[in-house]
């Protein structure tokens, strides 16, 4: 048995859980979240906990997986997920238009990015909060503006998530003349 997969999920006040026909439904305070569960594995609610259990046996990193999932959908339906990015560099600007997100990146054209279906931006000063209840879609968003400009190792210029250390790496060495 995998040691995360034997782990409890205690369910908060507020938080609905529902399996059927193979579906796992949370709804919650944020909002309804659901995943396709594999055939292997099997949902057991008791009252305000949860419990993950295995069908066959030597499915460890499934039941583990299935676990985690569903221990994120929880929290994403009480709590939200979110990530921070970080903006650097001259002319660099962000702005929120309704739910898109409007960016200068010193290109030739403004890039413009509809946000998905649960997923919300907030801009203050040169940092970028992407919120939404799926944590897969909080991190896939975040990356996908991420890939617009990372951050460059020699002058530090472009996005880089919150808590990401970008070492700064010395320019060509000038040779001296003899």
């Amino acid at each position: 048995m995998s040691r995360i997969g034997r782990q409890i999920i205690k369910l908060p006040t507020g938080v609905t859980v529902g399996v059927a026909n193979g579906v796992v439904e949370i709804k919650g305070p944020k909002g309804v979240l659901s995943w396709a569960l594999n055939e292997k594995a099997e949902v057991v609610i008791n009252e305000q906990e949860l419990r993950v259990k295995m069908t066959e046996e030597n499915a460890d990193n499934i039941h583990g997986m299935t676990r985690s999932i569903i221990a994120n959908m929880v929290k994403g339906v009480t709590d939200g997920w979110s990530k921070v990015l970080e903006l650097n560099g001259t002319g660099y600007r962000a702005s929120t238009g309704g739910p898109d997100l409007a960016l200068a990146l010193g290109f030739s054209h403004p890039v413009n990015i509809k946000a998905p279906e649960g997923i919300s931006f907030e801009v203050k000063e040169n940092k970028i909060t992407v919120k939404g209840t799926d944590k897969r879609l909080v991190g896939e968003t975040a990356a996908k503006i991420r890939a617009l400009k990372p951050a460059d190792p020699y002058k530090l210029k472009g996005f880089k998530y919150e808590d990401e250390i970008i070492i700064k790496k010395a320019g060509k060495a000038v040779k001296a003349a003899a």
